[in-house]
């Protein structure tokens, strides 16, 4: 099971630069960081491996949403170059891999056994969370308000009135017909775009 997650978490991980849209990488992230996580409770590990599902997870969702949110590319999801510089990526995947390996296969592994009986997981919560547990609180309801924000900010129905009112979107393709939702959508007698520059 752990060898079947590590592979899956591997290609997701390679999909996210092989995906052509920032939510479809983002959701492929998000399933390379569950994977880990999965085996890190595989490995008696589960504060760990449950911490990384739900922070990563959650990043991920966080981060999809503002894509379709704010990105001149609608929602995301139009065809898009994930990778620049193919050369200096590849060279520096290359590096970060074999360095990492090298730490992994080198570095001697500590030997001490846990007392029976221990409650490992509330030790390491105290270690991690302990001191800065205001911390991730107030991390937490920052996060949330932005995320209201942005739902506030991305909603169609502004204070004035419709705010897509007179705008276009960008085309599919060049000189094509305009992504996603036009002004005059919607029902009743729409706003017709005006100029279409």
């Amino acid at each position: 099971m752990i060898a079947l997650l590590a592979l899956f978490a591997v290609w997701t991980g390679w999909r996210v630069f092989r995906v052509d849209s920032m939510v479809r990488a983002s959701f492929a992230l998000m399933l390379s960081f569950v994977s880990v996580g999965a085996i890190g409770v595989l490995l008696s590990a589960p504060y760990i491996g449950v911490a990384t599902v739900f922070m990563m997870a959650v990043e991920m969702m966080v981060m999809a949403i503002f894509m379709v949110m704010f990105m001149m590319n609608p929602a995301g999801l139009n065809p898009m170059v994930m990778v620049h510089q193919h050369r200096l990526s590849i060279a520096a995947g290359v590096l970060a891999f074999v360095g990492l390996s090298a730490a992994i296969l080198l570095s001697p592994l500590p030997s001490d056994p846990v007392p029976e009986g221990s409650d490992v997981v509330a030790q390491l919560g105290h270690e991690l969370l302990g001191p800065s547990m205001l911390v991730f609180e107030t991390a937490g309801v920052t996060l949330l308000a932005t995320m209201v924000g942005a739902v506030i900010l991305s909603s169609r129905q502004g204070r004035f009135g419709a705010a897509d009112h007179g705008s276009r979107p960008p085309d599919l393709t060049a000189g094509g017909d305009p992504a996603g939702r036009q002004p005059g959508d919607g029902g009743g007698h729409g706003h017709h775009h005006h100029g279409g520059h």
